[in-house]
């Protein structure tokens, strides 16, 4: 079957194990023509866009040639036999043990014996290389050489030079300096030992992803009507249809995103939107996948299921930003590439001074070069980077902060300039009421109504709150309605009448002394004047910023007195008022081709300006556009905090990024040359090789708990 086109494949591959696995599939999918190629090892997830006229088969084909396997639908559930790491590792380590035993404790007689040595090896170096061989064919065949290129190539020197030398010497004496059994088969069973740690702790580093999934209940209690009697039935959430009727019960979670069609309870939806007070949902109201009801019943009716609803939706986000590498990844993967054909070419070295040069022992300058050989490590390199993204952006989703990429989070490190807007950002959105008046010649009630029936029909943060200021009163039946951003909107009367409501722009004669004005048929029939208030948290994200070195920005439509007002209060000393969203586009499209600059928005009115910054922040709805237009997403925030935990989250990754790549480059700058020198042996080698990971993505996992002040 042809699957080419826009759509995105995703497969689930085994047989990874190091970051240059995944950038050899990557490799090699691009070469076919696939575009979009993301391969990460850490998930054994794959994501690409097929090329023109290939199908999904061909590539499937590609992966597998190279040594890996998909894992394909059918066969989850379907038993087969294979062997686990876990049992690799437990085979090769009671093999082994004797071995190492008789190397630290010299003249054990059962042991010492080059036969018993060489039947317990083999096994061990068989599954070795059949191990990690495949992979390293693989890695040959795709161009980008792995680490396992190195083991297997030290254990197959050991282990050649050993049973070399045992069949040389069978039966004397002289087969006892040949013996290194135990290097290759210790080298087999401490990178497994590591392989196996490290797979383990980078299964920590996805655990954000696996808490957002948990979310999802696993079975919906669906309502079926048939006549005038109903019944219920208990199904997976992936069999909801949109407009099913859904009940929960208190305690349980939404298994899709609806509408509340009969009750009312708290929410929790903190795990959704990083906000810690339950929020309060009657008939009418949105609920979202995946947040729990603290009291009910309710019922809802299904408004999206599956791929689509909000928590699918937020979890593809986090995978996605997680498979995104920083800039600062880039120097790594260039050094990973070559990594392998360097520390061969300096292992071949090594030999070659020692036994033709310096006159080492043949049996010094080949323990000497495997050692090189298994001391290094490029997976420290290609871990450093996207544990510490993976870590940061979790920890970002469970603080309610949506990272749409991974580069994101070093890019806000660089930002020069902060823009924020004013009404729903800094402020609240929220407004109340000073005064609604009349004009003389018409009637505060006839004013009110036309007014509520515009709002009803707006999605400004202004007028969800004008239309709780008026809850009660009676909505103008209108007709026509149509929206300018940052000016007003207007319909029509049932006796053709047009009525406008909007900021001083409809109504220049006004001098700007009112917030909102309300015309009928170009008339000034009434004004409006409001209260916002400051946001929770702003003074201290605007403190936080300026004490980086970023200079903040208010851009607003509002009217230059109200933000005067806010940015004293806040500290605020560059403002740029009375603004429309194409003043705002100019604005920043101008600020950030010359600058790193960061808006903060409510992702409705300001997404132009959102998507033209070098990163967009919204503090809006997650269900709403602003999900696809800004690269951060604050949804439903009621405070400031999460900004600022934002710039501190990314800093700490970023600060753990580069201490992770510095321990990979000094490990690899240090160990390699002692290792050629004589002064650690195979086995040392192999353990520090095996744990060089190990304290990568433990220094990554630091990350989850750390203190951001």
């Amino acid at each position: 079957m042809e699957t080419s086109g826009t759509e995105k494949q995703k497969l689930l591959i085994e047989g990874m194990d190091c970051a240059n696995c995944a950038l050899g599939i990557s490799r090699t999918l691009t070469k076919k023509g696939d575009c979009d190629v993301h391969v990460d090892f850490t998930t054994g997830e794959a994501s690409f866009i097929l090329a023109p006229h290939r199908q999904l088969e061909e590539a499937i084909k590609d992966i597998e040639k190279l040594g890996y396997r998909i894992v394909r639908s059918e066969q989850s559930g379907v038993a087969r036999f294979t062997i686990t790491l876990q049992q690799k590792f437990w085979f090769s380590a009671i093999l082994t043990l004797p071995l190492i035993i008789g190397h630290v404790i010299p003249n054990v007689a059962f042991i010492d014996s080059p036969y018993v040595q060489l039947v317990l090896g083999t096994p061990v170096f068989i599954l070795g290389f059949l191990h990690f061989g495949k992979s390293a064919y693989g890695s040959l065949r795709s161009g980008v050489p792995n680490m396992d290129v190195l083991i297997v190539t030290g254990i197959i020197a050991a282990y050649a030079y050993s049973l070399a030398g045992t069949l040389m010497f069978w039966g004397t004496h002289e087969a006892h300096r040949y013996m290194f059994f135990e290097t290759a088969a210790s080298i087999t069973t401490l990178v497994l030992l590591g392989n196996l740690i490290e797979h383990r702790s980078v299964k920590q580093t996805t655990s954000a992803i696996d808490e957002l999934a948990a979310l999802m209940p696993e079975k919906a209690r669906r309502i079926i009507t048939i006549g005038s009697s109903e019944r219920e039935e208990l199904i997976s959430p992936d069999l909801l249809h949109v407009s099913d009727v859904v009940q929960v019960n208190a305690g349980e979670s939404f298994a899709a995103d609806g509408i509340v069609i009969s009750g009312s309870g708290q929410v929790n939806e903190a795990m959704i939107s990083g906000e810690s007070l339950p929020s309060g949902k009657i008939t009418g109201s949105e609920i979202l996948a995946g947040t729990v009801l603290l009291d009910g019943p309710i019922r809802f009716k299904v408004t999206r299921t599956g791929s689509q609803n909000t928590l699918a939706r937020i979890i593809e986000l986090v995978k996605s930003a997680q498979r995104e590498k920083p800039p600062i990844q880039r120097l790594a993967d260039r050094i990973s590439a070559w990594f392998v054909p360097i520390v061969i070419g300096i292992s071949l070295i090594t030999f070659g001074i020692e036994f033709w040069i310096l006159n080492f022992a043949l049996r010094d300058s080949i323990m000497n070069a495997v050692a090189v050989l298994v001391i290094s490590c490029p997976c420290a390199m290609g871990l450093a980077t996207p544990t510490a993204v993976m870590v940061g952006v979790g920890r970002a989703a469970k603080a309610g902060i949506l990272v749409r990429s991974g580069a994101v989070l070093e890019i806000l490190q660089q930002v020069q300039y902060a823009v924020f807007d004013k009404t729903g950002t800094l402020t609240t959105g929220k407004f109340s009421a000073v005064q609604i008046n009349a004009e003389p010649g018409f009637q505060k009630d006839e004013i009110e109504s036309a007014l509520l029936g515009l709002e009803l029909q707006s999605a400004h943060p202004l007028a969800h709150s004008l239309v709780e200021i008026l809850k009660g009163k009676s909505a103008m039946n209108l007709s026509n309605v149509s929206e300018t951003k940052g000016v007003g909107i207007s319909g029509t009367d049932m006796s053709g009448n047009i009525w406008e409501a909007g900021s001083w722009r409809i109504f220049p004669e006004g001098n700007k002394q009112h917030d909102i004005y309300i015309l009928k048929n170009g008339v000034l029939a009434g004004y409006a004047d409001l209260k916002d208030e400051i946001k929770p948290g702003s003074a201290e994200v605007i403190q936080l910023m300026k004490s980086q070195g970023i200079k903040v920005v208010l851009l607003s439509g509002d009217r230059k007195q109200k933000c005067e007002e806010v940015a004293r209060t806040l500290g605020i000393d560059e403002i740029h008022a009375e603004q429309l969203p194409e003043d705002k586009l100019n604005f920043i499209t101008k600020l950030s081709a010359e600058n790193k600059t960061l808006m903060i928005g409510d992702g409705i009115n300001d997404a132009p300006a959102l998507a033209k910054a070098t990163v967009g922040m919204a503090l809006s709805d997650a269900t709403k556009a602003a999900i696809s237009t800004a690269q951060i997403i604050v949804p439903g925030s009621t405070s400031m905090q999460p900004v600022a935990d934002a710039l501190l989250i990314g800093k700490h990754t970023l600060k753990t990024i580069r201490q992770n790549l510095f321990w990979a480059f000094f490990y690899n700058v240090i160990a390699i040359p002692l290792a050629a020198a004589g002064f650690l042996s195979p086995m040392i080698s192999a353990l520090s090789m095996a744990f060089s990971d190990v304290i990568v993505i433990g220094n990554s996992l630091l990350l989850r708990t750390k203190k951001l002040r």
